[in-house]
């Protein structure tokens, strides 16, 4: 591979795009970021995508750089097969054939990933989980949402929708989750669902609700509503997690999202639950994710180069 050669790499979210381009060995070279403003519909949001990846590849050209694929992230549900972002509630997706789009636009071969893969994906490989070989990447934000990585590659499931730990049902009688059925993991361990039961149980009626950091921060000091309502969401996540573990038996799960910005406060009792739960199941290591919001890009990147056959990438970082 030429030191020349880049990847434009777009994470793209509801409220806004992180953009970089990415070389072959996993080092940015450039960032930008720009405003996705998904209420002006779908079909805007395609425009801006492909004007900001085209823009991107102007100026690595501009730099002496040469772009040799595309790879864009996407929430929802993503057909990556065909390259179709087939749903999504945060940017208004509906059967968007964004590979093709792009390919058209810009004339380089293009990947469509589904968000937290790529982030698992580049999380195994160049982050947290890097060398363990079974990786699995939990993603704990206003949602929650996995992607098991095995030997540098994410499952994507037979409909596209692998790695929804979040809809594992651990509290039967547990709140009503999004999806329409009560108790599911999302429901009781996002960084939503602790400041909603938090502001639930103390009647909490201000305009600000309070987060999930603050209520990490309050138990922290010893309010006890708050201690409650943290634990109550460690053991839901313990339970989820330990389902995972049944599941996949990875030697790493990475903790990646907003909630594992709280970091030991997190991890600490997390791993004292989790341990609990093991039976003849091998306990993983639990750690969080190193690459923060940049994985979103370096995934995009990594699964564009694995489109075009280059897989030297985690080697040479």
């Amino acid at each position: 591979m030429s030191d020349g050669q880049v990847v434009v790499a777009l994470d793209v979210g509801g409220t806004g795009m992180k953009c970089a381009l990415v070389r072959p060995d996993g080092v940015v070279v450039r960032t930008e970021r720009h405003p996705t403003d998904a209420a002006r519909g779908p079909a805007a949001v395609v425009g801006t995508i492909l004007d900001v990846a085209g823009g991107l590849a102007d100026k690595a050209r501009a730099d002496g750089l040469t772009p040799i694929a595309v790879g864009i992230a996407v929430p929802g549900v993503v057909d990556e097969a065909r390259g179709v972002a087939v749903w999504s509630a945060n940017v208004g997706f509906r059967d968007v054939p964004l590979r093709d789009l792009t390919v058209r636009r810009l004339g380089l071969p293009t990947a469509l990933g589904h968000d937290v893969r790529v982030g698992g994906l580049a999380e195994a490989r160049l982050g947290a989980g890097r060398g363990t070989g079974h990786v699995l990447f939990v993603a704990i934000g206003t949602g929650i949402a996995a992607a098991h990585v095995v030997d540098g590659t994410a499952a994507v499931g037979a409909h596209g929708a692998a790695g929804e730990i979040g809809h594992i049902l651990v509290r039967p009688d547990g709140p009503r989750c999004g999806c329409g059925r009560p108790g599911c993991l999302e429901a009781v361990a996002s960084a939503a669902a602790i400041g909603r039961r938090y502001a639930e149980l103390a009647r909490d009626t201000a305009d600000a609700p309070v987060t999930a950091a603050e209520v990490a921060e309050r138990a922290a000091a010893g309010e006890p509503l708050a201690g409650q309502v943290w634990q109550e969401a460690i053991e839901a996540l313990a339970d989820g997690l330990a389902s995972g573990q049944a599941l996949f038996d990875v030697a790493t799960m990475v903790l990646g999202g907003g909630l594992a910005q709280a970091g030991d406060r997190l991890l600490t009792p997390l791993r004292a639950a989790l341990h609990e739960r093991m039976t003849f199941h091998r306990e993983p290591q639990l750690v969080a994710a190193a690459l923060g919001d940049e994985a979103g890009c370096l995934g995009a990147a990594l699964l564009a180069l694995d489109a075009v056959g280059v897989r030297d990438h985690q080697e040479k970082r």
